[in-house]
């Protein structure tokens, strides 16, 4: 059993340093790389054969989803019809550990005619595929993490860093957000979380637990009961929000002995609270509840008239939290 832990640990000792190892390839082949393709007009498109394929495969799949148009084609289908699927204004980025992979290198004739610019990426600088490339990025390793020295294993490991290093970097370039994210993400929990705003999830109209500024403490307090939210706003004379008054507030008369269920609400409510707006995205209004550690809040329009309320418990239950 310790034989099979101390493999386990030194795999990744070796795939740590190969992933450290590539500093040295963030240069200004790097750079130039990103510029490439951040000024091309067509697609990514992503190449490569075996292992250098399933990571192609995902590196494609991360540009396509932060901002970068990309898509995945097998190098021996390409020989077979796909190349069709190129054109002068794509980008190719080909992958190979050893820079002379057959189905890969076939390719290369075909699209310098096409018109296609090449940035390679692999462990061997001086490979065909590297020479005959616009760009090449070096992601070779010092030894592969398989003992026998030929699964690929440590090198798709820093494929696959690099190709995440391109795409997080042109993501940043592009000034690509959220709320871009979400719109080639719109299913599941992860879209749930990005497209949501406060008003897909906010309780409306007569569900809003709301008192006048005249209201006791007890025509509050059953309101607050009423609702279900924890809490009920108290409106002024034009109906704007005045104040807050939670179940935390109740909790923290009852402790000091404060409570006359007679007395004004006004007495006893929170001025100035925490409010969000309709359409700012349910995570956000998430992180600034959890933020100042509060379990609901009103939504409010430009002229403070409250539009909405939110609790966790809504954004728990739309996938949110």
């Amino acid at each position: 059993m310790n034989s099979l832990i101390q493999s386990g640990l030194q795999v990744i000792a070796i795939e740590k340093a190969a992933i450290e190892q590539l500093s040295d390839s963030i240069d200004i082949n790097f750079a130039n790389a990103c510029e490439l393709m951040l000024a091309c007009k067509g697609r990514i498109i992503v190449t490569g054969m075996g292992k250098s394929g399933h990571i192609a495969n995902k590196i494609a799949a991360t540009l396509a989803s932060t901002g970068t148009p990309a898509f995945y084609v097998h190098p021996g289908e390409a020989s077979h019809g796909d190349l069709g699927m190129f054109t002068d204004a794509d980008i190719v980025l080909a992958l190979s550990n050893s820079g002379e992979t057959a189905e890969v290198i076939s390719l290369l004739p075909v699209l310098k005619r096409i018109g296609c610019a090449i940035v390679s990426m692999t462990g061997k600088p001086s490979s065909t595929l590297a020479v005959n490339s616009d760009v090449h990025l070096y992601a070779g390793v010092k030894q592969e993490a398989c003992p026998l020295g030929l699964a690929p294993t440590a090198s798709t490991t820093a494929s696959l860093v690099l190709g995440d290093a391109l795409a997080v970097s042109m993501l940043e370039e592009r000034g690509f957000t959220a709320e871009d994210f979400a719109l080639s993400h719109p299913g599941g929990a992860l879209g749930r979380k990005l497209l949501l705003t406060n008003k897909d999830v906010m309780h409306t109209e007569k569900r809003i637990p709301l008192v006048t500024d005249q209201a006791t403490l007890k025509q509050a307090i059953i309101e607050m009961s009423a609702k279900g939210l924890g809490m009920t706003g108290i409106t002024n004379d034009q109906g704007q929000l005045a104040g807050i008054f939670t179940d935390g507030d109740l909790r923290r008369c009852l402790d000091q002995d404060k409570l006359d269920m007679s007395a004004g609400i006004v007495n006893y409510m929170t001025r100035n609270s925490i409010c969000s707006a309709a359409n700012i995205l349910a995570a956000e209004t998430l992180h600034i509840m959890e933020e100042k550690k509060i379990n609901s809040l009103f939504i409010i329009d430009d002229n403070n008239f409250p539009v909405g309320a939110i609790n966790m418990h809504d954004l728990l239950k739309a996938g949110v939290l």
